[in-house]
């Protein structure tokens, strides 16, 4: 026979749940903190990250600063450049590219391309001449200024000039420029709205 002490509740009898302590309610405010977490972890940060990527090895804006390309490009334009094109093809004469000049800590520059490796350059008598040929640029409205001798342009350089050649900091001035130094090609125009569609 079994034996109980005296403060051992019998089996046999019921156990009174009235005494039994229940959870504290739980704080409205952990719940919605615990909710921001977890909708941070799922849609915020992923969209963060998508645009990281393509921020970094697809597209991304920019604005364009100065008269430089002018009449094609206005200042304050936004644009969007893509980094594609160029891993898959060198660039070609008449692209408009922005490029990120070594040991310079100004901000990167908006150019076309003029010049290819391997090609001729010559600036002489308003024009720009390519392997002894003048130059078909129908983009702009005004003459080339200054005289360039030719000269051949080294493997892995481009030769740029800015739209508006009266008042460009281009090729004229700091030379051929490395093609590892394009950020990317100016693709399309987003702001103003009325200048909206594809850069030629």
């Amino acid at each position: 026979m079994t034996q109980y002490t005296e403060d051992a509740i019998p089996i046999n009898e019921p156990l009174d749940l009235s005494e039994v302590p229940s959870p504290p309610p739980s704080d409205p405010w952990k719940r919605r903190l615990g909710s921001w977490a977890r909708d941070i972890l799922e849609t915020i940060l992923p969209a963060l990250l998508i645009v990281l990527v393509v921020n970094l090895f697809l597209a991304q804006a920019t604005r364009v600063e100065g008269q430089s390309m002018e009449p094609n490009l206005h200042n304050n334009q936004r644009l969007i450049i893509e980094k594609i094109s160029y891993r898959f093809r060198p660039p070609r004469s008449g692209d408009i590219v922005v490029i990120r000049m070594p040991n310079r800590s100004s901000d990167p520059l908006i150019k076309r391309v003029i010049g290819l490796p391997g090609e001729t350059v010559e600036v002489r008598d308003g024009h720009v001449f390519i392997n002894g040929q003048a130059l078909q640029e129908p983009y702009l409205e005004q003459l080339t200024f200054g005289n360039i001798a030719a000269h051949v342009i080294p493997a892995e350089f481009i030769f740029v000039l800015g739209d508006n050649r009266g008042a460009s900091n281009d090729s004229r001035s700091f030379g051929e420029v490395r093609i590892s130094s394009i950020v990317g090609r100016a693709w399309f125009r987003y702001w103003p709205l009325e200048d909206l569609g594809l850069i030629r």
